[in-house]
């Protein structure tokens, strides 16, 4: 998109407001990992979109590469890049496929769960992992059932796993399960156990069921296991909802784990969801150059358009800001060793989630100045707004979930478990 001069329905050269946009809502390429890539991946965004599956030969070309060592500490062979820069590198490709975007990003922040729940007792098979450039998933969403029947020195597991985002693109997925008697039915008290299960290990099955109106090709499928033999040496207990608590005082590779992925998984969710909402602003601003209202005056001179338009920029402004201090508080933390407490944990979480809050305002204040002429158009921007409606309501950044939380906290009340 260039920065210069429109002509506009009457041949009169118009600004373009292109060029202010990216003054005012800069977006980073520089010194990227995933640059080289860019292009390739804005390529493939509709096909993909339309088809519910990326293009394989960007899969590759990504797989095995630095970006996927990012969120790995260097003793594991990884990149132990700052919380800040990936959240950049993420905004950088939801600007352009929201899906792959969504697939990396799990990854990333599912990595970083692993490392923390498998501890150093895993180290060696962590390291591994990292330096092969393997892709992770975790099918281990609402309504997930796996159970695992101890013979011997293994468990054996059945049952499903479900929103693996990344499942069939990945080379390992992580596994929770219940451990069963011999009645088949869970031990009480309960005993959950984690493991991580090449993709290719016979048994595991990929549904590929995600049938979404948005992210149609984050392949945020279910996961199957049939009679899949783990041994009981490579698993660990499983800590759950206390899990964030847990990882405050349990030793852990690097300290860098004791911060839980879901405030981490919050700061990038919003990085992305500033891609694709500056992106889908640029492209409106674009299209508004040329556009005349049913009398015939300017769409760009109407004061209501314009307004508009700037609470939309302004919100993508603050959200970012907001964002990008969320990231540095967290890497300050561990720059100095800190351990994170329970107010820096819902901080995070608190932050990030009204960031997402200003962005599907400004998503929605778009798709009002745009009116009914976009939807007749077509283009990007339905794309993107579908897209992004998958962001606010995701578990881990919800409205609900998150104010809920800060409120109980603030009143002195317990807080629940999820």
């Amino acid at each position: 998109m260039a920065g210069g001069p429109d002509l506009d329905e009457t041949g009169v050269d118009r600004p373009s407001g292109i060029g202010h946009v990216i003054s005012l809502l800069p977006a980073l390429t520089d010194g990227l990992r995933i640059a080289p890539f860019l292009d390739k991946i804005e390529a493939q965004a509709e096909t993909a979109d339309r088809t519910r599956s990326v293009s394989s030969e960007v899969i590759e070309a990504i797989r095995g590469t630095d970006f996927m060592r990012m969120s790995a500490t260097r003793n594991i062979g990884g990149i132990e890049e700052t919380m800040l820069h990936m959240g950049r590198e993420l905004e950088a490709v939801a600007a352009r496929c929201p899906s792959l975007a969504w697939c990396l990003w799990n990854h990333l922040c599912v990595f970083h769960l692993f490392v923390g729940a498998m501890g150093p007792q895993q180290q060696d098979f962590l390291t591994d992992i990292v330096t092969k450039g393997h892709w992770v998933s975790f099918p281990g969403g609402a309504r997930s059932s796996v159970y695992g029947r101890i013979e011997g020195d293994v468990a054996v597991l059945n049952g499903t796993g479900r929103w693996g985002t990344g499942a069939r693109y990945a080379d390992y997925c992580g596994v929770a399960f219940a451990v069963t008697g011999p009645d088949g039915k869970p031990v009480r008290p309960m005993d959950i156990r984690f493991t991580i299960v090449s993709t290719k290990t016979e048994g595991l099955k990929i549904d590929p069921s995600w049938d979404g109106s948005g992210l149609r090709a984050s392949a945020t499928d279910d996961v199957h296991f049939t009679d899949v033999p783990v041994r009981l040496d490579d698993c660990v207990p499983w800590y759950g909802v206390n899990r964030a608590e847990s990882l405050r005082t349990i030793p852990v590779v690097h300290h860098r784990y004791r911060e839980d992925w879901v405030g981490i998984s919050d700061l990038w969710l919003a990085w992305m969801a500033v891609g694709l909402v500056r992106r889908a602003l640029l492209e409106a601003v674009e299209q508004a150059a040329g556009r005349r209202v049913i009398i015939g005056g300017e769409m760009v001179e109407r004061p209501t358009v314009q307004i508009n338009f700037g609470r939309a920029a302004s919100l993508v402004a603050a959200a970012a800001a907001a964002t990008e201090a969320g990231c540095n508080d967290v890497d300050s933390r561990i720059e100095a060793g800190i351990t994170p407490d329970e107010s820096d944990y819902l901080r995070q979480m608190a932050v990030t989630t009204m960031a997402v809050e200003q962005l599907d305002e400004a998503m929605a204040l778009l798709n009002r100045a745009q009116g009914g002429t976009a939807l007749r158009e077509g283009g990007t921007f339905e794309r993107r707004y579908r897209d992004f409606r998958a962001m606010p309501v995701h578990i881990n950044v919800h409205y609900d979930r998150i104010t809920h939380q800060v409120g109980r906290y603030v009143l002195g009340l317990e807080l629940n478990p999820f």
